[in-house]
């Protein structure tokens, strides 16, 4: 007799610089798993940009891998990637341009002209949900294609966010998802529920392939194969799910990374202009729902200042790893009396000469993120009672961080929430029913309350 196998299924967690693959058992538990980075190559202007070709590779070779392992049985596989990033396909399904960087300039006359049709930029980031932020936007950049390339633009059968076409790798179907509609692409027209009229009147809702709900699931196109295949998610979205499963009362969460998001999946009230101005805008769940979010650019200033720190008391920064608070050396910092004052940018113009140690620093550059923090969470906050806000992440794991924002947040609950692999462990959830026999996890989440 041999072994009983495992059920599990595959996720492809696919960020900028980190490529993974996970297997998770039916308890949600890591049982393999395997990081991959690839060379960047360049597009036609010479802008570095995703190498897709590695990346379509990298996708079969890890599935012909995980397929070999006789204790497996793969259930299912879903995938998760970051937004902003369109692939162009041609009728067979190949693509046709390289896979352009959202973080490339983008035309400023064009984006001001796409504006100025459709009732200013005020109006359009309003009805879009989406801050101006040129290839970030990524329906600007299948605009620019018609600008620029318009026989190309004749060539495409569907444009695919970058999850759903890792999907269509392995399932053969094109489908465009919620998840990925509703980050900052300005294509979706929040008030009317659907894409927005320049989207039609440019023709482009024709390149889009037609929307799915991200529970749903396709067969695979390999032959003999009885696995189900997912839709893919936008990543941020996709690391909501878990909190959603497991939480019914209003909750906000701070998500932290490089950028810090936080999300309110029980705010819908329509964003305001100057919400906009600060970074608000609306994320759309797998069933097409609104999540208010507010982006902070918090975990890259931190990563900044605290080498500045470092160098400048000549220390590693590895230093700052697990420090406790020192409450002695916040009521001592005399940023106190302004302290609303201290936000990111005043940190960064600090003269660290006036600090004695460099823990006093590290300190001073927590309390200002915090301040940051707070003045961004505040902005997604609504009149309903918001009961708890989670902090999973980096920042989550930081004793000086989370004791200060319990504290400026004083009438809430603050936890902070580890799960390993948050945003593939929602992919994986999402179609839980497709491949997992047993009843949804609980004990997925740990949390590590703060008292204020």
């Amino acid at each position: 007799m041999g072994k009983e196998r495992i059920p599990v299924i595959a996720i492809f967690d696919v960020g900028k610089t980190n490529k993974k693959l996970f297997l998770f058992d039916e308890h949600y538990q890591i049982v393999f798993e395997r990081s991959a980075r690839f060379l960047e190559t360049v597009d036609e202007d010479g802008f570095p940009c995703e190498n897709l070709e590695s990346l379509r590779l990298s996708v079969f070779d890890s599935l012909h891998e995980v397929f070999r392992k006789a204790e497996y049985e793969i259930r299912a596989i879903n995938f998760t990637s970051y937004g902003a990033s369109f692939v162009y396909l041609d009728q067979n399904g190949r693509p046709l341009t390289p896979l352009y960087n959202y973080l490339k300039d983008y035309p400023a006359e064009m984006q001001e002209g796409l504006h100025n049709a459709y009732g200013g930029e005020s109006k359009f980031a309003l009805d879009t949900a989406s801050p101006s932020l040129g290839n970030l936007n990524s329906g600007k950049q299948i605009y620019r294609l018609i600008k620029e390339k318009p026989d190309l633009f004749e060539q495409i059968k569907y444009a695919l966010h970058l999850p759903q076409y890792l999907s269509f790798l392995v399932s053969g179907q094109m489908y465009s998802d919620m998840t990925s509609i509703g980050c900052h692409t300005a294509l979706w027209d929040f008030t009317k529920k659907d894409y927005h009229q320049w989207v039609i009147d440019s023709g482009i809702d024709k390149k889009l392939a037609p929307i799915v709900n991200g529970k749903d699931v396709f067969s695979s196109t390999f032959p003999g194969s009885t696995y189900k295949v997912g839709t893919g998610l936008h990543d941020s979205s996709s690391a909501l799910i878990p909190y959603l499963i497991n939480f019914q009362e209003p909750f906000v969460l701070i998500s932290t990374g490089t950028w810090c998001i936080s999300m309110n999946p029980f705010n819908d009230e329509p964003l305001t202009k100057d919400e906009l101005d600060q970074d608000c805008l609306f994320y759309l769940t797998y069933s097409g729902t609104p999540v208010k979010a507010s982006r902070l650019f918090a975990g890259y200033e931190h990563e900044a200042q605290s080498k500045r720190i470092a160098d400048h008391f000549n220390v590693t920064t590895a230093r700052f790893k697990h420090f406790e608070i020192n409450w002695r050396i916040i009521e001592g910092l005399n940023l106190e009396q302004t302290i609303d004052a201290f936000t990111l940018q005043t940190f960064a113009s600090l003269d660290l000469n006036q600090f004695n140690t460099y823990e006093e620093a590290y300190h001073a550059l927590i309390l200002c993120l915090v301040n940051a923090q707070v003045e961004s969470t505040k902005l997604v906050l609504t009149k309903q009672n918001v009961k708890r806000i989670f902090v999973d992440g980096g920042f989550s794991k930081n004793h000086i961080y989370m004791n200060l924002l319990s504290r400026r947040f004083s009438d809430i609950e603050i936890y902070a929430a580890s799960m390993a692999q948050a945003t593939a462990v929602g992919a994986a959830l999402l179609i839980h029913e497709h491949w997992n026999t047993l009843p949804f996890p609980n004990n997925i989440i740990e949390l590590r309350y703060y008292r204020a």
